[in-house]
């Protein structure tokens, strides 16, 4: 495997999984520390949504490096501890990319050097790259979680859900909330680790 030869793909891929899933965006009008109550409401939510492992999330995403940058389509299956991840864009020629694994491994598909595997998703990437990124904690971070992998601060806004995700040394923003479900979900999520900065749109959720 070359890596140089697959460097512009392979790093536009690590971006959106978000990975890959991780924002210099502005700051909502407010924006409160959490109080007991709103952190109850939290716990609350996460206690309704800990059993959400089966869900397909469609959207689309924008990326960047502080260098180059691009945008697509996606597709995120869960399957339990199963994943499937598929990534379309203009900014890869339209070329389809699919990200896949559980527990036995995982699988990166879609390259012209052929596919690569590895014991998981994050060693795949820290493989290909040498980055690492955060995707188990992105699983409960798309939902407006706290992952289970360390301490967490949480901000809330004027809609008392969750505004700014600080966790592992990412910052996780929600700009905006489906708030038509119950609990809420969210529907655009921007986050940064620096320089790694990631614009997250999502359209649809069905949960199975």
């Amino acid at each position: 495997m070359k890596i140089a030869a697959m460097s512009r793909v392979s790093r536009f891929l690590v971006f959106a999984l978000p990975l890959l899933l991780a924002a210099c965006a502005p700051a909502p009008a407010v924006r409160m520390k959490s109080d007991a109550s709103q952190l109850a409401a939290q716990q609350s939510r996460e206690q309704s949504l800990a059993r959400a492992d089966h869900w397909v999330m469609q959207g689309r995403l924008g990326v960047s490096d502080g260098k180059e940058g691009g945008s697509g389509s996606f597709s995120w299956t869960q399957n339990g501890s199963h994943y499937e991840f598929v990534l379309r864009g203009p900014a890869i020629s339209g070329a389809d990319f699919r990200l896949s694994g559980g527990p036995d491994g995982a699988q990166l598909e879609g390259l012209k050097s052929g596919p690569i595997t590895g014991p998981d998703a994050e060693a795949l990437m820290r493989k290909a790259l040498g980055w690492e990124v955060p995707l188990r904690d992105l699983q409960a971070w798309v939902l407006g979680l706290r992952a289970d992998s360390g301490a967490a601060e949480v901000s809330f806004g004027d809609n008392k859900l969750p505004s700014l995700l600080l966790q592992d040394g990412w910052s996780v923003e929600y700009r905006e909330w489906d708030t038509t479900r119950q609990p809420a979900l969210p529907t655009k999520v921007y986050a940064t680790k620096l320089p790694y900065k990631v614009k997250l749109s999502i359209e649809s959720w069905q949960f199975q």
